[in-house]
């Protein structure tokens, strides 16, 4: 037997100060805040601590979010990114 896990996709972000994201996923009926901050310290990643860059972020076809530079999350790491930090 196998299992199939579902991708989830993120149909709204919205970049917020801080270098948090306001991420809506499908079939999901509220909005959610992530704090991306400690995945930028290195590399092409960055380039998202300018407010303008970090703003320009988008959704890509398969759900997930990505910036021009093509640093990206999987929409499912959000997910449980998400569902690990809830109390």
């Amino acid at each position: 037997m196998y299992i199939i896990e579902f991708i989830k996709k993120i149909i709204n972000v919205t970049p917020l100060d801080n270098y948090k994201l306001e991420l809506i996923f499908e079939n999901e009926s509220i909005s959610t805040i992530i704090d991306i901050l400690s995945f930028i310290d290195k590399g092409i990643a960055l380039e998202l601590k300018n407010p303008a860059f970090f703003k320009q972020v988008s959704i890509e076809s398969g759900g997930g979010i990505v910036w021009p530079n093509g640093y990206d999350f999987c929409p499912n790491f959000l997910y449980e990114l998400l569902n690990r930090t809830k109390i």
